[in-house]
C-alpha cells in the first residue's frame, strides 16, 4: 500500500471506501444492515464507500468489529487510511464555487498517473489558457462576478501545475466542433490554439481531434477516465444541472474506456491533429 501521506485525501478516502465495500459484501451484509449497526443514515455510509467523504475513525472501528477484521497491522493501515483521508485538498479554498461533485473529482485527478477526456464543447481544461477559461466560465457560469470567474480561471491553472509536477499523462480527444467554436474573442481563441499546439508536442500529452468530415464511432456526451498507478480506473462526466458524476463502478468504467478508445480510433492521428490545430491558430 503506498503511504498515505503520499498521496491525496481523495485518493485515500476512496481507496478505504472500496476495501470496507469488499469487507461488507464479503459479509453478505447490506448497507442498511451496516447502517444501522452505525445509526447513521444509509446516504452517510454510501459516500463513505464511494470515497466523497471522509470516515471517522469511530465509524471505522465498528466497521470492522462487525466485518470480523481483526489483524493489528491491517487496522492500523485502514486507521491511518481514515485519518489522513479527513485532510482537506488543495481544492477547499474554492468549494464555494465547484458543483456538486467537482471537489471529489479534483482530489482523484490530482493522485491520476493517467487522464483520458473526450470533450465536445471546448478544449479540456488541463489544456486551457487562462484568457480563455476565462471565456468558457464566463460563458457557462453567467451568474458569477468577475472576481468568482477570476478563481475559477485558477484551478484550471493550478491542475495544469500539477499535471507537469508529477509527470502525469494525459491523452485527449477533442471534436472539432469544440476547436472552431468561438466562446472568445478571435485573438483568444488564436492563442488558445497556438498553445494547444505547443503542448500537444510534450511527450506527456496527446492529443487527436475528432473532424467533422467523418462520422464519429459513438455519439456520447464529455467524459473523463482517471487511471492510477495502484487503483482501478475512475470515471467522471456531466450530471444533471450543474453536477459532476464520479464513478468506480467496474461495468460503468470499462463501457467508457472502450468508448474513448472506439473514438481514439475514428479520431486524427496525433500527427494529423498537431497539423489541424496549428492551422487553427493562424487562420
Amino acid at each position: 500500500m503506498m503511504a498515505a501521506q503520499a498521496a491525496s485525501p481523495a485518493i485515500l478516502r476512496h481507496r478505504l471506501g472500496r476495501d470496507l465495500r469488499a469487507f461488507r459484501e464479503a459479509r453478505s451484509l447490506r448497507l442498511e444492515d451496516v447502517a444501522a449497526h452505525l445509526g447513521v443514515a444509509i446516504s452517510t455510509l454510501s459516500r463513505i464507500e464511494t470515497g466523497k467523504a471522509p470516515t471517522r475513525t469511530a465509524y471505522l472501528y465498528q466497521m470492522l468489529d462487525l466485518f470480523g477484521v481483526i489483524d493489528p497491522e491491517q487496522v492500523s493501515a485502514l486507521a491511518d487510511l481514515a485519518h489522513e483521508g479527513q485532510r482537506q485538498g488543495w481544492h477547499a479554498d474554492y468549494d464555494d464555487l465547484l458543483s456538486t461533485g467537482a471537489g471529489h473529482y479534483l482530489g482523484l485527478e490530482n493522485a491520476a498517473a493517467l487522464v483520458r477526456s473526450w470533450s465536445v464543447l471546448g478544449v479540456p481544461g488541463l489544456l486551457q489558457t487562462a484568457d480563455y477559461a476565462a471565456a468558457v466560465i464566463a460563458a457557462t457560469r453567467p451568474d458569477l462576478t468577475a472576481d468568482q470567474t477570476y478563481r475559477l480561471g485558477a484551478i484550471q491553472l493550478r491542475r495544469q501545475e500539477q499535471a507537469r509536477s508529477t509527470g502525469r499523462r494525459l491523452h485527449a480527444v477533442i471534436d472539432e466542433a469544440a476547436l472552431l467554436r468561438p466562446v472568445a474573442p478571435a485573438n483568444v481563441m488564436a492563442d488558445q490554439m497556438r498553445h494547444l499546439a505547443t503542448v500537444a508536442a510534450d511527450p506527456l500529452v496527446t492529443v487527436q481531434v475528432a473532424t467533422l468530415t467523418v462520422p464519429l464511432p459513438v455519439l456520447t456526451l464529455p467524459f473523463t477516465v482517471l487511471s492510477f498507478d495502484n487503483d482501478p480506473n475512475v470515471a467522471c462526466c456531466p450530471g444533471i444541472g450543474d453536477r459532476v458524476l464520479v464513478t468506480s463502478h467496474g461495468e460503468q468504467v470499462r463501457t467508457l474506456h472502450a468508448t474513448f478508445s472506439a473514438l481514439t480510433i475514428g479520431a486524427l492521428s496525433a500527427t494529423d491533429s498537431a497539423d489541424l490545430i496549428r492551422q487553427l491558430s493562424t487562420s
